[in-house]
């Protein structure tokens, strides 16, 4: 995949600085713009800031300096849980289901925002079994009974019941085998092509992100390492897996 350039910007981070303490900044001058209908990736090894980033994005943490713009308006100091009405979500590295819950009920509670509203819900829940029939073939089943890769598809789902412009996803195969994984690389390259979703995603997983990235940027010691089209990324990616 490729960039294209005259495609505008949805999110943009600009001169970002983040800590967990106010005078020591993980994150430090970090500029980076996520296009409407693509897959931008952020790289890195570990410790580097990429989660980091993405908790600062999504208004876990508050940043020390710089902005954070959604379709040209700042959302620096909006509360994540507002940010969702604002047309961002956030999926974290750790699985977010309710194990004990069925499929159908753990999307009920995505529609919380709109509870009393049941037709909306029901059609929002329809529109994801669209997206994944398995899952309504599944929907009475506990969602801890099902595969890695089916309870994250579970959890985007969830996610979707929101409809949001930007999703933002911290390590989306994170201790799923390399089948599952796939299986989430898949869904989500689904989800730009034919949802016209724009994706944020922290990865550890390089050579699959590479695959389905449109943009990618690499960060080392908190800060702007490389940027660039996912296609330009071959002759650097076996000096970066060395160094890493």
């Amino acid at each position: 995949m490729t960039e294209k350039k005259d495609t505008p910007v949805v999110l943009e981070i600009k001169n970002l600085y983040v800590g967990y303490y106010k005078d020591l900044n993980i994150i430090q001058d970090v500029n980076i713009k996520v296009r409407y209908n693509q897959i931008t990736t952020i790289l890195g090894a570990n410790g580097v800031g990429k989660s980091t980033a993405l908790k600062a994005i999504f208004g876990f943490l508050k940043p020390n300096s710089g902005d954070i713009l959604l379709e040209g308006s700042s959302v620096l100091h909006i509360p994540a849980h507002k940010l969702i009405l604002k047309g961002m979500a956030y999926i974290p590295q750790q699985p977010g289901v309710f194990k004990d819950m069925t499929v159908e009920e753990n999307l009920e509670l995505g529609g919380w925002t709109f509870r009393n509203d049941k037709k909306m819900v029901k059609e929002k829940i329809e529109a994801n079994y669209n997206r994944f029939p398995i899952l309504k073939e599944k929907r009475k089943q506990i969602t801890g009974e099902l595969s890695g890769g089916q309870q994250r598809m579970v959890e985007i789902s969830r996610t979707l019941m929101v409809e949001p412009k930007v999703l933002l996803i911290d390590e989306p195969t994170a201790g799923l085998s390399k089948m599952l994984a796939e299986e989430v690389y898949e869904m989500l390259t689904m989800l730009t092509s034919k949802e016209n979703l724009s994706i944020l995603i922290v990865d550890q997983e390089i050579r699959q992100a590479l695959k389905i990235a449109d943009y990618v940027y690499v960060l080392e010691l908190g800060r702007n390492k490389f940027e660039g089209p996912s296609s330009e990324f071959t002759d650097l990616k076996q000096a970066f897996w060395v160094n890493n």
